[in-house]
């Protein structure tokens, strides 16, 4: 918003924008502002076709040598080696498609939360108008649980509250008036005299003036914010990009070695010589690269999925799961995150004793503590008068949810609302606590008349009946205020004369309550307040003022009440975990600093020494010194989107890994830009629902610690398919390669590798994708964010075993085609009875060798057979899967016709196991001749990990 409206007069506004107050504007004048401003919606950036992002899957580097190849097998005829490339390379391409068609729709949810019509004057008429035609200029008339549809700058708001938490993170609905702002730069939540397009009017009636439409408004502004906040690669796609640059680099080193050695050894490049060489290179090529890689991550990423959704956080973003496993910083938003959003009473002062109240929210149980032994309000007369009358001086309803709704897990949690004000919601709740349910007070005083809070009185009263016949009137309010207008204070059920020393030590209590950053009000009650005769419709024909001087006057002190949106009683674990797994948690709100410093110091974000960073303060730093503290600090308030995405972008510039949480629409800028957004199913709204990643369902704090673990576990398993997948394509590059070099025939077909590498290595792969976490995995520092895939000695395990992989299935390859009797007049390379055979031996000895290395992948810190074979039983039910494969490939005729395969003897079988099985047997050999010591042998590969 460029022009300061709040820190105008409303006249001063009226001038400026060329509005009669009471007449509002004419039609004609409506309909030219309208062609000027435009309508009152916002804008969405063009949407990505759906076409440009599936050819987008074809634009991956690995998949283009694919496909390379796949066009050289067909021309040289190998039409089912062409055929099956293309088939896995467009399997790959509609998996990362569908995943990619999830279109942004942040700013259609934004679109939603305006109001469909609004009500304004016009011509000097009410009139009632789509929201998508208003102008600036209009006054917009706003009642209770009216949306508000635009900017607007008040002029008139007897008893005005909106919700606001939305939009500013504040947990009560503020009051609004219509006087002046003196602060030009006054955060939105303290600029009473204004309305936001999105917010909820709660109580009372305004009268305004639209200052802003469309992209002009502050969601406008967030709109705008979510455009220019682009999607950033995750630190695991960024990875897995590198090493498919990698490999197809060595790819094509390879083949261009194998046709140098090719060419430099033939002497003539004739067409049979120059087929060899180009099926030697389409093998090497198809060797290579892991075609299933892509798939296997994501299907492993959606089976973690599966685990995490078990946990309540519902992934949106395969890719972004393994981020939360090296997150080091977790932003939260307090209100409805790291709290309840539910206002609760927690102490409670009457009669010169101080009550400390427990429970959960708005559920109506719980205890009062005094001198921490509980006590029943029942027996504490001057504390059971003090909730009646808190009660009873309250509009707002407790409502309890269907059972239906609260069947299953969770059951019973969470199954209560208030309707109304959460303030007064509080009140009844304790009230219901104390044994005073405030629909049976209302049945046994019927109300008589009310005074309505408005914001220049600071308080409410309420006329009932009282017991015995009578009225009774009570009062709650600014603490300042009630105490002004009391003349006694109820001590042992009696009412005795206000001292001094009773209005200090109140005065006291109260200051100690607002220093803990409670909420205080204060209750009163005057019995029999009208004179002899006088009955409450007289009163109820007199002014308000006229009224209230009547009746507040002369008023019997009954007590305080100090409440909070108090922290969920799991979040302080939550936080302590987060910290032994290395994460910082930084807590950053729009509400008020004392109050965000309290809940951050009770959670254990911020220690006693800490302090709170307003965003008016952020706005004085350079960039340097605005580093420095959002290194420094752990709580921010008062913060507007802007500073929230301010903080994000700084944390990323530490090098941090940052996961945002939030649920409201000023989280949503600042969720899309963190490596990984977290948004709240229950009280999110869709605004940042459809800006996160990871959406939790429970809104539970908790859940993230558990999504954590679940994404390094993740993070784990993909580094051991990445192993396992990778040291067998370095093995049948080996195996291709030496083949070429010594002037073989080629050891596998193309069509050969393909089975490998996608049915026999692919179903091993996945169940390593549903190994539980490491027993340390919440007790390790958070990975490095430039961690490559292969760090911590992984590329060293992965060519070591690929190396004996590579010389096993080579050395099966040269025993069957040296000691197999052939055709007798046919050269052994064009011969089926030699060619077939020892092909098949190498295929067998590859298929084996790889699935005895996949029990060697599930740990990097524990010794293969340290880690129980009944942890994952998928993992069992996979290498069966895949020998039944093998040995279908081998003696069922249409496969072996296909693949190229004959049936092996039992001596034949008895050297594929014997070589399948060597390379796991000189691994644990040299374990055991370093380490005789089955712990130090374990502290080594721990060490080596």
């Amino acid at each position: 918003m460029s022009t300061p409206w709040h820190q105008m007069e409303a006249a001063e506004v009226a001038a400026a924008l060329r509005t009669d107050l009471s007449a509002g504007l004419t039609e004609a004048e409506c309909r030219r502002r309208l062609e000027e401003y435009g309508p009152n919606q916002l804008e969405g950036a063009p949407r990505v076709p759906w076409w440009r992002i599936l050819l987008a899957q074809f634009q991956d580097f690995m998949v283009v040598v694919l496909l390379v190849a796949t066009a050289l097998s067909y021309g040289m005829g190998e039409t089912a080696d062409a055929v099956t490339i293309v088939v896995i390379v467009v399997l790959n391409a509609l998996l990362g498609f569908v995943q990619e068609y999830r279109a942004e729709r942040s700013l259609e949810a934004l679109k939603e939360l305006a109001a469909p019509t609004a009500r304004v004057v016009r011509g000097g008429r009410e009139v009632t108008v789509p929201a998508r035609e208003l102008v600036p200029g209009d006054v917009l008339l706003v009642e209770p649980g009216d949306r508000i549809p635009a900017d607007a700058r008040l002029v008139d708001a007897p008893g005005l509250e909106v919700e606001e938490s939305a939009l500013t993170g504040e947990s009560l609905p503020v009051r609004k008036s219509a006087g002046w702002v003196g602060d030009a730069d006054a955060p939105l939540g303290d600029r009473r005299n204004m309305l936001y397009m999105g917010t909820t009017a709660t109580r009372g009636r305004g009268r305004a003036l639209v200052v802003a439409t469309g992209m002009q408004t502050e969601m406008g502004r967030i709109a705008h914010l979510i455009q220019e906040v682009g999607d950033e690669e995750t630190p695991l796609q960024r990875r897995l990009a590198q090493l498919g640059r990698w490999l197809v680099v060595a790819c094509l080193i390879v083949c261009a070695i194998v046709v140098a050695a090719g060419l430099l050894r033939e002497k003539a490049l004739t067409g049979p010589v120059i087929s060899q060489l180009l099926m030697a290179g389409v093998s090497l090529a198809v060797a290579a690269i892991p075609e299933g890689l892509p798939a296997i991550v994501t299907v492993a990423l959606a089976l973690g999925v599966q685990r995490m959704i078990r946990r309540n956080a519902i992934v949106r973003r395969l890719q972004a799961v393994e981020t939360l496993g090296c997150a080091t910083v977790i932003c939260s938003d307090k209100t409805g995150t790291l709290t309840k959003n539910e206002m609760m009473v927690r102490v409670a002062w009457a009669g010169g004793r101080r009550y400390t109240v427990t429970g959960d929210g708005y559920r109506p149980s719980g205890e009062f503590l005094c001198d921490g032994r509980p006590v029943s309000p029942q027996h504490e007369p001057d504390l059971a008068q003090a909730l009646k009358s808190a009660a009873l001086c309250s509009n707002a309803r407790l409502v309890e949810a269907a059972p239906a709704r609260r069947r299953g897990r969770g059951a019973g949690r969470g199954a209560y609302s208030v309707q109304g004000d959460p303030t007064e919601g509080a009140l009844i709740v304790a009230a219901h606590k104390g044994g005073y349910p405030a629909a049976s007070l209302h049945q046994r005083y019927p109300r008589l008349l009310e005074l309505p809070f408005e914001s220049e009185r600071r308080r409410m009263s309420v006329l009932t009946e009282g017991d015995g016949g009578g009225c009774v009137l009570h009062v709650k309010g600014a603490p300042d205020v009630v105490l002004a207008l009391c003349t006694h204070v109820l001590k042992d059920g009696r009412a005795v004369p206000l001292r001094d020393e009773d209005r200090r030590e109140i005065l006291g209590e109260n200051l100690r309550m607002a220093d803990q950053a409670l909420r205080v009000l204060a209750v009163a009650y005057r019995p029999r307040p009208l004179a002899p005769g006088e009955g409450p419709a007289g009163l109820a024909e007199l002014p308000a003022d006229e009224a209230a001087a009547r009746l507040e006057r002369d008023l019997v002190f009954l007590g305080l009440f100090g409440m909070i949106d108090p922290p969920r009683p799991e979040a302080k674990e939550a936080v302590a975990a987060a910290r032994r797994a290395g994460i910082r948690t930084v807590m950053i709100t729009g509400d008020h600093p004392a109050t965000a410093l309290a809940v951050a110091r009770e959670l254990g974000i911020a220690g006693p020494d800490g302090r709170a960073v307003t965003g008016q303060e952020l706005e004085q730093l350079s960039q340097p010194e605005l580093i420095e503290t959002v290194r420094e600090c752990q709580v921010f308030a008062r913060v507007s989107p802007q500073h929230k995405l301010q903080i994000v972008r700084a944390l990323k510039a530490l090098g941090e890994v940052v996961a945002m949480t939030g649920d409201g629409v000023n989280d949503a800028p600042a969720v899309k830009e963190a490596d990984i957004g977290v948004a709240m199913g229950r009280t999110g709204t869709d605004v940042t629902k459809e800006a996160s990643a990871m959406i939790l369902a429970d809104d539970n704090y908790a859940t993230i610690v558990a999504a954590v673990e679940e994404g390094r576990g993740i993070y784990d398993n993909i580094r051991k398919f990445i192993r396992y997948l990778l040291s067998c394509n370095t093995g049948e590059v080996l195996t291709m390669f030496l083949a070429a070099v010594m002037r073989l025939p080629l050891p596998l077909l193309p069509i050969q590798i393909l089975f490998v590498n996608l049915v026999t290595d692919g179903l091993p792969a996945l169940a390593l994708g549903v190994d539980p976490p490491e027993p340390d995995v919440m007790r390790r520092p958070p990975r490095r964010p430039d961690e490559g895939v292969f760090a911590r000695r992984l590329g060293v395990k992965i060519l070591g075993r690929g190396i004996l992989i590579g010389l096993g299935s080579l050395a099966a390859f040269l025993i069957a085609f040296f000691t197999l009797p052939g055709t007798p007049g046919i050269a052994p390379l064009e011969d089926p009875a030699v060619i077939n055979p020892a092909r098949t031996m190498a295929l067998a000895t590859l298929v084996c060798a790889q699935l005895i290395h996949v029990f060697d992948c599930r740990s990097e810190s524990r010794a293969f057979w340290e880690v129980p074979l009944s942890s994952n039983p998928w993992l069992v039910a996979a290498v069966a899967s895949s020998v039944t494969a093998l040995l279908l490939a081998i003696y069922w005729p249409p496969l072996a016709a296909i693949f190229g395969t004959a049936p092996l003897k039992a001596w034949q079988w008895l050297v594929v196991l014997l070589l399948a099985g060597a390379g796991e047997l000189l691994v644990a050999v040299r374990r055991l001749i370093l380490f005789r010591r089955p712990a130090r042998l374990t502290a080594r590969i721990q060490e080596e990990a």
